[in-house]
């Protein structure tokens, strides 16, 4: 492993976890003596993605990362979110079992993603991945986000407030409720 500052390859291990589907390790220079962290993912076999013009190269989950972040710059979005959402969406394209997925299919779990995270990032990741040609079609685009989506009217849940559910595994505990106070 080479070192990032001086970029000697002798390091030693200081310290390796479990990280959701990674290893962390904890990583000291032998020459220079400064720490830096790897993360190791198993990689069970390659996807391939299909390009629009046909081409076909390997899903580089860096280059999902950079299209995302650049979506998602100065937005005031939770400290990993965009990390999370890579790899939801890397864990379905592993669990969908295909050695090919189509850039259009990965395009929408990234908008889908990012609908849900952020809506600004959503429209401009929207604006680049679907090469608006007028202002038109943003601003059809715009409208359709402003508009409520009807999955969420059929919902079988929907006449539930949202601070009603509770997630799978976990029990909503009641509360006491205070003490009114007064103050003289």
């Amino acid at each position: 492993m080479y070192c990032p500052f001086c970029s000697n390859e002798n390091s030693r291990v200081i310290d390796s976890r479990d990280s959701d589907e990674s290893i962390r390790r904890r990583r000291e220079c032998l020459t220079c003596g400064l720490r830096f962290t790897t993360y190791e993912r198993i990689q069970t076999r390659a996807l391939i993605v299909v390009k629009r013009d046909g081409r076909r190269e390997e899903f580089n989950r860096d280059k999902l990362w950079s299209s995302m972040k650049n979506a998602c710059a100065k937005r005031p979005l939770p400290i990993g979110s965009i990390e999370k959402a890579i790899d939801e969406i890397e864990t379905y394209l592993v669990s969908a079992g295909r050695a090919e997925m189509s850039s259009r299919a990965i395009g929408e779990l990234v908008m889908q993603r990012l609908r849900n995270l952020d809506r600004v990032a959503y429209i401009r990741f929207a604006s680049v991945y679907r090469d608006f040609r007028d202002i038109e079609n943003f601003k059809e685009e715009v409208d359709a986000l402003l508009q409520p989506k009807e999955e969420e009217a059929s919902s079988q849940l929907s006449f539930l407030k949202d601070d009603e559910l509770t997630p799978v595994g976990r029990r909503k505990r009641g509360r006491k409720p205070k003490k009114p106070t007064t103050r003289i």
